[in-house]
């Protein structure tokens, strides 16, 4: 009855992406079958880190992260987990051969947020490659299903895409980051004094990253590339939103894109790639 056991924890990292992200879900929803638990699983995993450092404030966070990180080691090792979260992890690590240094970086990053509030270029650089364009890397892991060549050529644009998806949330989350967490992860900007200038700036870097990656979304194997299109269009659209937005009303309110638009923008993907043949 393993099976039972397995098809069990995957459907629970797919809940928790359904309850979580509503773009991340129509994304995934728009890849290949054979992608599905595999990006749910990867998701359960990154959503789950993110909760403890991010949530669980009444709690020994450090305690938290420390058990969560070994337990996820002990899982990839053991090739199971009774907790549902971590034994779907495992079994994508292990299935699509998704490296230790990935991981690694990504719970340094998760760490980095439990003690770091002000980030330099160097430390920012770390903290949006663990946390953010190493996720892109899984990803591109399972879509590439054992092509080390196309993982290769790929790679870059993943990373860039990783990139300007966590950049744009910081931009998005920044009332919650700067004013409920005092967190500052943007270097050498003053948000108690958040210019247009200074947005501009950001801007302009979270454009280049969306430019770069563009290609390699294209390229995907034509399974993924719908779905991670549509995640692109997705933050492409809130990004141009933000843009709109004066400086200090960023500070004000978290942007968001309305569930209908995301709706529209999931049929219009859908309509673009079925009769472009893409």
């Amino acid at each position: 009855m393993i099976e039972l056991f397995n098809r069990t924890a995957l459907e629970c990292s797919k809940l928790i992406t359904e309850h979580y992200s509503t773009s991340f879900t129509l994304g995934i929803k728009t890849l290949d079958r054979k992608f599905h638990f595999p990006i749910y699983a990867v998701y359960g995993f990154v959503r789950y880190a993110d909760e403890i450092v991010d949530t669980f404030y009444n709690y020994d966070q450090k305690y938290l992260l420390e058990k969560f990180k070994k337990d996820t080691y002990e899982a990839i090792a053991d090739g199971i987990s009774l907790n549902p979260i971590l034994h779907s992890f495992q079994w994508v690590v292990r299935e699509y051969r998704i490296e230790r240094e990935l991981i690694d970086a990504f719970l340094k990053s998760m760490e980095m947020d439990l003690y770091v509030n002000k980030y330099t270029d160097n430390s920012y650089q770390e903290y949006i490659y663990g946390s953010a364009e190493v996720v892109g890397l899984m990803c591109l892991r399972v879509f590439c299903e054992g092509d080390l060549a196309m993982f290769d050529r790929l790679k870059e644009p993943a990373r860039k895409l990783g990139a300007a998806f966590q950049k744009v949330n910081f931009l998005r989350d920044l009332k919650d980051d700067y004013i409920d967490r005092g967190r500052v992860y943007f270097p050498g900007v003053n948000f108690s004094e958040f210019t247009k200038d200074a947005k501009r700036l950001i801007e302009k870097d979270i454009q280049q990253d969306f430019d770069e990656a563009y290609a390699g979304i294209l390229n995907l194997p034509r399974g993924a590339r719908m779905g991670v299109h549509l995640a692109y269009t997705y933050y492409q659209t809130l990004f141009n939103k933000i843009k709109q937005i004066p400086a200090s009303r960023i500070q004000e309110e978290r942007i968001r894109v309305p569930d209908m638009k995301k709706i529209a923008l999931l049929a219009q993907t859908y309509v673009r790639f079925r009769w472009s043949g893409q």
